[in-house]
Parts: structure tokens; sequence; C-alpha cells
């Protein structure tokens, strides 16, 4: 395959410029994207086309990379690599732990896929994207004159005008710093990236690993409950923003996974293990241990859907078949993070490593029932 020459930029206010400019440095990028009013009112958006208009001339694609991240110097590389195999894509390098597609990320690691199609609904993770040069163009012209003041919903908002959401790369070599947020995210506590894995792992999974297109319904935590996003919510009057608790979506999709509260309930009462629900109720209580288990409960019966299904399809990947290995290493790294990211924001500090070690082990028997009871 021949190089696609990549540009990039890295979006940065005046109060957090050194920072920027020494991440441009380490990792080889291009110039910085200033702020153009620093003084007004705080708008990722208004950096952001800034950043998506500095495309180098000659460029095939165009990378852009918030300031308060951090990375693998060979982060280049590692993207150009990626956009040689989908080059008419949008390639997202870092998805939140919490909300929707940071559930998708982990459920489609846990299915041994490489890529997830975002859903439309949500906001597209904007920490560090690569877009095709005629896309960005696209992009800048599409939001600038946007009211909306968050990039990552305008992105989602463009890439619903387009018929297809971004691709988020499930192993994310990019991680979020600090807790800070000049665009005000900072009531959301620590936010991490959804699957932290290594470049070298990274790098053959990008190039090799299959893509999960379809989600069908997806369970995903928010402030300590369990919820379940339906197929099509996006249609629904609100744009699909809601948040169905899963025992009230669990009709909706009961007849397909003969799933009730009842069975559901019996899984807890049979399954669960007690003195790790002890422990983890010790350090965050009964409710939401009881939650996370029956969250991980589900999202092991539909990563095991999804690994059936790809199993069934013929020549899905002809570049050859990942390393198992890594594989294991990207389920294990999206598992340690389903505790402390399914805890409220102002809980978060309290997920140190004992007790993240008790949630993913914990986590584990879950999902190991959930993939029992799909087999069921």
């Amino acid at each position: 395959m021949s190089v696609v020459p990549i540009s990039s930029a890295v979006m940065t206010h005046p109060v957090r410029e050194e920072q920027a400019r020494e991440l441009a440095g380490l990792l080889g990028l291009g110039g910085l994207a200033l702020d153009p009013a620093p003084h007004d009112p705080p708008s990722a958006l208004r950096t952001a086309l800034v950043a998506w208009s500095a495309v180098v001339p000659g460029a095939g694609h165009h990378l852009v990379v918030q300031d308060d991240v951090s990375a693998p110097q060979d982060l280049l590389a590692l993207v150009g690599r990626a956009v040689q195999r989908f080059p008419d894509e949008a390639l997202v390098f870092y998805t939140n732990w919490h909300a929707r597609n940071g559930s998708a990320s982990r459920l489609a690691a846990l299915a041994g896929a490489s890529w997830v199609r975002a859903v439309p609904e949500e906001f597209t993770p904007s920490l560090a994207v690569c877009l095709p040069v005629d896309t960005a163009a696209e992009f800048t012209e599409f939001a600038r004159d946007s009211a909306e003041r968050h990039d990552d919903e305008v992105l989602s908002g463009f890439f619903r005008t387009k018929g297809r959401m971004a691709l988020l790369a499930v192993p994310n070599v990019v991680e979020h710093i600090g807790t800070s947020s000049i665009n005000g995210h900072a009531a959301q506590g620590i936010r991490l990236a959804v699957c932290p894995l290594g470049a070298d792992d990274a790098d053959g999974l990008f190039q090799r690993g299959w893509v999960l297109e379809e989600l069908d319904w997806l369970p995903y935590m928010r402030y300590g409950e369990g919820y379940l996003r339906l197929p099509g919510q996006e249609t629904a009057a609100d744009g699909g923003r809601g948040h169905i608790r899963w025992r009230d979506a669990l009709p909706a999709i009961g007849a397909s996974s003969r799933l009730t509260e009842e069975r559901v309930r019996d899984l807890v009462t049979e399954q669960m293990p007690l003195g790790l629900a002890t422990e983890v109720a010790r350090s965050f209580g009964p409710d939401f241990a009881e939650e996370l288990w029956i969250h991980c409960l589900m999202l092991g019966r539909q990563a095991a859907g999804a690994a059936h299904r790809q199993a069934l399809r013929q020549g899905a990947e002809p570049m050859g078949a990942p390393d198992e290995e890594a594989i294991g290493r990207l389920k294990e790294a999206a598992v340690s993070t389903v505790g402390p990211a399914g805890l409220s924001p102002e809980r978060r500090p309290e997920a140190g490593p004992e007790q993240t070690r008790l949630m993913t082990e914990f986590a584990w028997t879950a999902i190991r029932a959930g993939e029992r009871l799909w087999k069921s």
C-alpha cells in the first residue's frame, strides 16, 4: 500500500499553549490551532474550525488532536497505517470509558473486534480524530455557522447527515489526562480511555481486526445504573438521547433475547458470586454492585452473539487474523475500566487499584454468565 500523506494540528487555548506545544513536539504533529477568541465564552467548536482548516497542501488526510492527551510517539505512523486500510472513513482513536460509545467499544472488544461503528445519537469523541481532507473541508463548511459550542456534538450531527458515523478504534492508544475542562466537562469527573492498549498490540489490531457494524441492543451504564440502547433508538422523537433503564427496555427486546426481568433476577440469585458482590458493595453500595453485575451479564451476552455472527461470515477479513494474545489483552483492558466508568463522577476517585481489581474480577463473572446465557 502507498503511504497516505497526513497533516495534523493540536487544538488548544492560550492557557494550555505550552502544554500543546510540548505535545506537538513529542508526537511530531503539525502546528497549534489556537482558540481565535480566547476571551469569549468557551467554545471547542470555535477552535476545532481552526484545526480542521489547517490542512497542509498535498495531504490526503488530516488528524486533529486535543491538547489534554497522551499518546505514543509513533501516533502518526499508527494513524497512517489505519488510514491505508480505511481511506474513506472518519477514524476516532480515543473513546471515553462512559456512555454509549464507550460501552459499544467495550462490547466490541469482548467480541474480538478492533473497530466499531459509533452510535448515531451520541457525541463523537473528539480528542483524536482523522478525516479525509475532503471530509474535513465539508465538516468546516457544515459547522461554520453552528450555534453549538461542543465540537463533538457537531461532528455527530455532520456524520448523521452523511448517513455514516465514524469508526471508533477499539484499542485506545490515546489517553485523556487531567480532569479540568475549558469547555465545561469537568463535572463529568475522571474521563479515561475505554480500552487502553499498548501501541504494538493496537497496531496489529488496527490493521487486521474486524469491524463491528451492527450493535443490536446495547447495554451501558451511567451514574451507577444500567441502561439499554434499543435498535433504531436514534429515530425517536427526542433524537434517541433519552436513557431507558434496562428493566423498562426488556419488553422491547424480550422476544428475540428471551430475557425478562424475572429471568435476570433469577440469574443474579443463581450466579452472582456473593463474596465478590459483598466486597464491591462494601465500597460502593449493594445497588451499584447488582447494577454492575447485570450490566456485565448483558454485555457478555451481546458480545457472544456478535462474535458468533462474525464467525459465520465468510472472508470477512482477507488481511489475516489478528494476534489472539493481543485480543486477550484488549479484552482485559476493556473489562478493567467497566467498574470505575460505571460509577457516578463524584465517586470515581474512590476506585483505587484494589477496588478496581475487585470490580474487574466481579465483572468477569457476569460476562462469563452472559456468554453462557447467549448459548443457552
